[in-house]
């Protein structure tokens, strides 16, 4: 699983890079810090998913440690692409198989 979640991670950077929204300065801290799911009050999503999610998952994996048993992240992302024009289904598909594999799906036969 863990090697999945890495590939995954992988595959979501192209992903965010691909669609041009991957960013190449940080917001600032403050936005960072918001204790709202998915800092949806300070930060979009492709911004949350760069500077929150994926840092956070390769931290845990390098660190060996527990990781997250559900992440919800597809249905958040199909709604926030959702008339963006942006060939997202890429990036949706990913999240969808992130989500099936560390809720303990295969995630393989999507």
């Amino acid at each position: 699983m863990r090697t999945q979640v890495a590939e995954l991670l992988i595959d979501i950077e192209a992903e965010l890079r691909q669609l041009g929204l991957w960013e190449r300065q940080s917001p600032p801290a403050e936005a960072l810090a918001s204790e709202q799911p998915f800092c949806i009050d300070t930060l979009t999503l492709p911004q949350w998913l760069q500077f929150i999610f994926l840092p956070r998952l390769y931290r845990l994996l390098e660190q060996d440690a527990a990781l997250p048993d559900r992440c919800g992240i597809a249905p958040l992302a199909e709604e926030y692409f959702r008339g963006t024009g942006l060939a997202s289904a890429g990036l949706e598909q990913t999240l969808l198989r992130m989500d099936e594999v560390l809720s303990g799906g295969s995630g393989g036969g999507q």
